[in-house]
């Protein structure tokens, strides 16, 4: 839309200080004049901008850009706040409710002023994924052998992955972000790797297979939470309410049905934290029979 336009290239010559507080924004016929739009088209920009406080109306004096003391919620806005908020949101709904416009709300601040510092929701996923990762690091001095520093890395991610469930749902394994803090993790990982002695192509292979062990596991964080969340049952109550239709499921499968029959006496609790130590244990065993170390 031309007044999109027009007002994003009015909020770029305020954000550089071309137009600094107090001065006079390009009048209505001004604007319409350069721009070659009906006089409606720029007042819409205009009024776009004094929505998000960035101007007002001064008597005599026509549109002018406000001062910083003027521009109400958006006082003290940062990038950082801006992506702790939505972090918060999406630690708390998922990642799917997460819109510019709830960020803004949850600021209090115009629906349009986050694009002040970022330029969509991409973007701002991008740098929550970047801050999520950011949050943990590891010591200077890199303790034990390869596996020890290995289990440290995959702890340190799942620890991430279970502060904030979101983090595994951003893309799959075969495209990797390019997010400096996740490049912390991927050094470690593979600077422990490396001491194995493999060549580049099965080094890359196995931080693959490392990576996607955590971030596997890691995926039903959410989903978990989104099934609790649309039922209202907790897992253990869900698998109670199946229980009738799994006769269906072991009619013919004789190891399938004595698996449940002595589950049924022991108990069993499907527990992701058990999971991930487990397999990440079975990986680094299988990795150390595999190179001979």
């Amino acid at each position: 839309m031309k007044y999109v336009a027009i007002a994003g290239e009015l909020r770029e010559r305020i954000a550089r200080g071309d137009l600094p507080p107090g001065a006079r924004v390009p009048s209505t016929r001004r604007l319409a004049t350069d721009h070659g739009v009906a006089m409606a088209t720029a007042a819409k920009a205009l009024a776009l901008l004094s929505q998000e406080g960035l101007v007002h109306a001064e008597p005599r004096s026509g549109t002018v850009v406000a001062g910083r003391e003027r521009r109400g919620g958006q006082r003290g806005l940062t990038r950082e706040r801006l992506v702790r908020t939505a972090i918060a949101i999406a630690d708390a709904e998922g990642l799917g409710a997460l819109s510019m416009r709830g960020v803004a709300a949850r600021l209090e601040v115009a629906a349009m002023a986050p694009y002040r510092y970022v330029r969509g929701k991409d973007e701002l996923v991008l740098l929550m994924a970047d801050a999520a990762f950011g949050e943990r690091g590891y010591p200077a001095k890199p303790p034990g052998d390869w596996r020890e520093r290995l289990t440290l890395g995959g702890r340190t991610l799942w620890s991430l992955f279970r502060r904030h469930p979101w983090l595994a749902q951003l893309g799959p394994i075969t495209r990797p972000l390019p997010l400096p803090n996740l490049g912390v993790h991927g050094e470690w990982a593979l600077s422990a790797l490396s001491e194995l002695g493999v060549d580049a192509t099965t080094l890359c292979n196995l931080h693959v297979l490392f990576f996607s062990h955590v971030q596997g596991i890691a995926i039903h964080l959410e989903r978990e939470q989104h099934a609790l969340a649309a039922s209202g049952l907790s897992g253990e109550q869900w698998m109670d309410r199946q229980a009738p239709s799994m006769g269906s499921m072991t009619s013919g499968r004789p190891v399938f049905t004595k698996m449940l029959r002595e589950l049924e006496e022991t108990g069993y609790d499907l527990d992701l934290d058990d999971l991930f130590e487990s397999g990440l244990r079975a990986l680094l065993d299988g990795i150390a029979l595999r190179f001979g170390r």
